[in-house]
């Protein structure tokens, strides 16, 4: 019996046209609600891939959480160990760790969704910022989160 596949949104036409202008906007300087334009070399290709992220801050520790579940620049991470944040000129190399606890997924889960729920809540499959701590426990496998250490 195969195991099921990992869960994973992928992005439609609209949402790959929408993803490039905000990663655009961040570019050029303009981060809408604190997004970031995300950096991550590819596994297989070596070239650098590109998508705009919402960086999110918990306990005073910077986290990317991905609401699409085991995408590509999640998979890309796993074996990159890093990448880089930009917003304009700013840009910030950091390094990973993938958080494999899910009461600690679940407490950031918990505050991304407090504030980035508004359009990411729908990757969540009913999950919210108000939903228990068993159920945030039990979305945490569909959605990676790493800790960043940033190093410039």
């Amino acid at each position: 019996m195969n195991a099921p596949a990992p869960y994973y949104v992928q992005a439609g036409p609209f949402a790959v046209r929408l993803n490039a202008l905000f990663g655009k906007l961040a570019r050029l300087g303009v981060s809408l609600a604190g997004t970031a334009e995300l950096s991550v070399r590819g596994r297989t290709s070596g070239q650098m891939q590109r998508i705009p992220v919402n960086p999110h801050t918990h306990e005073d520790a910077q986290y990317l959480v991905s609401a699409r579940g085991h995408s590509q620049w999640v998979r890309n991470m796993r074996v990159a160990g890093g990448g880089e944040l930009r917003v304009g000129r700013k840009v910030r190399t950091f390094t990973v760790v993938e958080l494999t606890d899910p009461a600690q997924k679940a407490a950031v889960l918990r505050t991304y969704l407090e504030k980035w729920g508004w359009e990411v809540n729908r990757f969540f499959q009913g999950v919210t910022a108000k939903s228990t701590d068993a159920e945030l426990r039990a979305a945490a496998a569909d959605h990676p989160v790493f800790r960043l250490t940033v190093s410039r």
